[in-house]
């Protein structure tokens, strides 16, 4: 079977994240909670927060929205106004755009960065030509993640008009591509040398890193 379409995430898929520029995003939405959003903790304690909503939801803000009510909308603002003007750390691929050119589908951007965020990473790294009108935030779609609802993908499916069916979505979260499964899209987990569990029932195929990721590609899409 080959693919029509190729949906990538962004964040940690199109560029790699380093510890140092993770734990940069973790200190920014304790920040952002503390700070912007005025909960009354200190920073050691929304940091420590951070980690434990990450592990436990695969989302650092969820466990401040659960605990003080606040709006996701507001810490989602909040946390990706700070994000924009962080982005130093980011290294892109050696010769990505050029080996992006050589896949021949179409390619979009279905990610959880704020559309304007979305559009100053693209720019650090040298993709915003590229994907200029083809990349899409949740936040469009009114919403704030990618794993916790199929809707959100047909969503985009819908307003990209792409059929689900058509698409291979690529991503490093294993939770993000549960919910891809289920609506209709064929996934592709970027492992980035953790363990590979393309045996798992939503992950068709998994590569180990981005050459792994981009040889593959070769040989599935049309």
């Amino acid at each position: 079977m080959t693919y029509k379409v190729i949906v990538w995430d962004l964040d940690n898929t199109l560029y790699r994240e380093t510890p140092e520029f993770h734990d940069l995003m973790d200190t920014i939405t304790a920040k952002a909670a503390i700070e912007d959003l005025k909960l009354p903790i200190d920073f050691a304690t929304a940091k420590s927060m951070v980690t434990e909503s990450y592990r436990t939801y695969r989302d650092g803000g969820e466990l401040f929205v659960q605990k003080y009510g606040i709006n996701p909308k507001d810490l989602f603002d909040a946390y990706h106004r700070r994000k924009e003007h962080n982005l130093m750390p980011i290294k892109p691929y050696p010769n990505f755009l050029e080996k992006l050119k050589q896949l021949h589908c179409p390619q979009y951007i279905f990610s959880t960065s704020s559309h304007s965020a979305c559009e100053a990473i693209l720019k650090h790294i040298g993709l915003y030509d590229f994907f200029a009108g083809r990349f899409y935030s949740v936040e469009e779609f009114g919403s704030y993640k990618k794993n916790d609802s199929a809707d959100v993908y047909l969503k985009f499916c819908k307003t990209t008009k792409i059929k689900p069916t058509d698409c291979l979505f690529i991503d490093d979260s294993y939770s993000n591509l549960e919910f891809a499964k289920k609506a209709g899209m064929q996934t592709l987990r970027l492992c980035h040398g953790k363990e590979n569990d393309k045996g798992i029932e939503y992950i068709d195929f998994a590569a180990d890193n981005i050459d792994e990721c981009l040889d593959l590609l070769h040989r599935i899409c049309a």
